[in-house]
This record gives C-alpha cells, structure tokens and sequence, in this order.
C-alpha cells in the first residue's frame, strides 16, 4: 500500500477552526438551547466569517454576470489570471498613485502582474508551491495558520536556529509579536533567502504596521535576499490615513515582496471566493529568473481561474458605489469592534485592534488560552477562538471577531459581564 505523505503527519492534530466547531457541537448538544430562554442561545465572534448580506451593487453585478453566460455574446470559459477588465479595475483603484478614497487612477502595476483567485488562501497555498519546500518560511508569532500549516504541508525545512527565539514546529521560524514590540517583529532574526509571511492590519492581533514598520521590514527583506509574502486582506478595514494598505506603498517593495488581497472581508465574499495576488515583474530568483512568468505558469497548470460570475461581482465592487457600499459594511464591523472593545474595558479585559481592523486581541495574563474559551463559551455561551491556535505567543490571548449581526454582538456584550 502508498504510505501517508509525512508532511500530513507533521501538522498539528487538527486545524483551529474546526476543532473550534468541534468543541461548539459539544457544548451544544450537552447543553441545548431552549427556544423561550433567548440567553440559552450561542453566539460566535469567533470564526472570521463575515455575515451580513453581499452588497446590493455587488449582488446585481453577481446576477448579471450569470445572466450573461446564458447568453452566446456573454458567455466566457477559463480566465487563468483573470478577466482582463477586473486586473485592470483592481490594478487602478488599490494600487493607484493619484485615486483619492473610492477613486480610481493611474497604477504602477499592469494588469499581467495581477493574478485573480477563488481567495487570498488558496493563493497561499500557491505561493507554497511556487517557491518549494527548501525555501525556508517564517512567519509573525501568532499568524494566521494557513502560513505554518501550508509550510509544513510542502515540506519546508526552515530556520530551526532562528526559530528557536520564538518557538514552533516543522523547522518554521517563529518572530515574536507581542505588546513588548509593539506586535512588529525582531527583523534581526529574519534568515537569509527566506519567505516572510506578513500580514498587516493582522489577523489574530489587529496591529496594523507603520509606515516605518514596513520600510524597515522592505530594506531588511532586501538586505537579507528574502521575500516578503503581504497578506493584505483586511486593508480596507484601515482608517488612520497615516497607515499603509500596501506593501508597495514602501519604495523598494516591487523588488522584494509579492501581495496578496481578497474580496472577502471587505465585500462579504466569504462564499462568494475572489481574490487577486501581485507579482511585480521586477521580482527575480537568484538565478534571475523571472517569478511573475513561473507564478502565470503556476496559474495556468493547477488553477483555471477564479468563477467569472464572482469576477462579475468583483467588478461590480469595484464600481464608484461598489466601493462606498464596501467603505459603509468595514465601517458597520468596525462599529461592532469598538462595541466589544468597550464592553472589554468595562470588565478591566485590556485589548488592541478593533480600530484598523475588525479583529480585537483580548489578554487574559497567566491562563491558557483553551482555558478561558471554554469558560467564555459555558458562562457566556459566546464563541470566541483561542490565541494559542495561532501560535506560541498567542498564549493567554482571546480572539474577538467583529463579524456579526448587531443585535448579537450586543447581546454578547452584554454576556461578557458574566466572566
């Protein structure tokens, strides 16, 4: 018989979000919810799901891009990287030099270093496979999962030494975020030719980096011969304008980093799954050898495109009033944020995020992390996830989403006083 791949038996046991539901249909079922008691009723602001409906400007483009498929002038097959008018549409109103807010303008990107996807995670999982499993990877500490899982997936030997300063597993080098570096990582530990997995604003901890922050992060991957992997799926939830919402805000970056971006949170394409990567043209392997054209091969050998009637709805988004419906949903969950972070503060919870992003980092000093999700969800019969799943420093930290209807994230914050 073939033997289990040995990359699967290094991933931890079980992936947080569905160990998450697991724990929630036990709970669940050992104590039922009765339909005359409302407060018997679970909430989660756990799981970054979005929940409030696709956008009306968004949802008319959905249905026309399926109405025209039924039609023989309307009908479109594979897109590899994408339908040309979307990477020309996303390539003007994120990566503009002169577009104001919800504006358009002219980009330094053409649209054959946009690549459109069913997601930033998929593109991830990608990206993993583009670069191979003797590139070392690291990674924020806590990050999202996806970086380490999908690194021990390939195979990736990483950096045992380096991440000894920061723990981990599978040879990934771990990089301490904590409150004592102002959740930005020590970039002195970064191994040389290696990717970094960088997310900002981030998910767990709601930090978003400064301009500062990245322009150091873009000369060290520079000196280092590393590059950066930019998760910037929570963008738009950013509203200090003095914030970047790009790496390639910081000059040098298009020779250093590739980006990464979704639909989904800001547009509520959670289901709906679009996303986009950029590959500048400038960005080369040692041998000088160009990533953009492996990464259009890359596209067009396991991935035939994302489904053209999402990409209908992207465009929509992306539209004058796509894109001030989008700014009025981030400003509706960042309304839920500070709800939570007020109902934190009132109870002596400190916590960050919640201003940039639609994530809050709840510290609970000296307890483990599982420990206090379970007393959340039995007290409060509130969902939340545990910062431990996402990683060594998360330890005794609670995620908080904002993703949720308002009437339940106020009567979670109301619950929360129970604890």
């Amino acid at each position: 018989m073939i033997p289990r791949n040995p990359h699967l038996a290094a991933l931890k046991a079980g992936y947080l979000f569905p160990e998450i539901a697991r724990r929630k249909r036990e709970f669940a079922a050992a104590h039922p919810e009765d339909p005359s008691k409302p407060e018997t009723r679970i909430i989660s602001l756990g799981v970054g799901n979005t929940t409030e409906p696709v956008l009306p400007r968004t949802t008319a483009g959905l249905v026309e891009g399926a109405r025209k498929l039924g039609t023989v002038e309307g009908y479109s097959g594979y897109q590899d990287e994408g339908l040309p008018e979307l990477r020309k549409k996303i390539a003007g109103v994120f990566y503009s030099r002169s577009a104001g807010p919800g504006g358009e303008g002219t980009s330094p990107f053409s649209i054959d270093e946009i690549f459109v996807s069913d997601g930033a995670k998929c593109d991830i999982g990608r990206l993993q496979l583009l670069f191979g499993s003797e590139t070392p990877a690291v990674v924020q500490d806590p990050s999202y999962p996806v970086y380490v899982d999908g690194s021990v997936l390939i195979g990736s030997a990483g950096s045992r030494e380096a991440g000894e300063a920061g723990g981990g597993y599978g040879g990934i080098t771990y990089l301490p975020c904590t409150a004592e570096n102002q959740y930005f990582p020590d970039l002195s530990l970064v191994p040389e030719n290696s990717l970094f997995y960088f997310c900002s604003p981030n998910n767990p901890t709601g930090a978003a980096a400064t301009r500062e922050q990245l322009t150091g992060m873009v000369s060290a991957a520079r000196r280092q011969g590393c590059i950066i992997i930019f998760d910037a799926a929570y963008s738009e939830y950013i509203r200090d304008p003095a914030l970047p919402k790009t790496i390639f805000e910081i000059p040098g970056a298009r020779e250093c980093a590739i980006e990464v971006n979704s639909f989904s949170k800001p547009a509520g394409f959670t289901g709906v799954r679009l996303g986009w990567t950029v590959v500048p043209k400038e960005l080369r392997y040692a041998g000088g050898e160009s990533i953009n054209a492996d990464w259009a091969r890359i596209a067009g050998t396991i991935f035939n495109g994302a489904s053209n009637i999402a990409q209908a709805g992207g465009l929509a988004a992306l539209s004058d009033e796509g894109q001030k419906e989008i700014r009025r949903l981030c400003d509706f969950y960042l309304e839920n944020a500070a709800l939570i972070r007020s109902a934190l503060s009132k109870l002596g919870i400190s916590s960050v995020g919640g201003d940039n992003s639609p994530y809050i980092w709840a510290r609970f000093p000296g307890r483990d992390s599982w420990e206090v999700f379970a007393e959340i969800l039995e007290k409060c019969r509130v969902v939340t996830t545990p910062g431990s799943g996402f990683g060594p420093s998360g330890q005794s930290f609670i995620r908080f989403s904002a993703f949720g209807h308002r009437a339940d994230v106020e009567e979670a914050c109301r619950r929360l006083s129970f604890i």
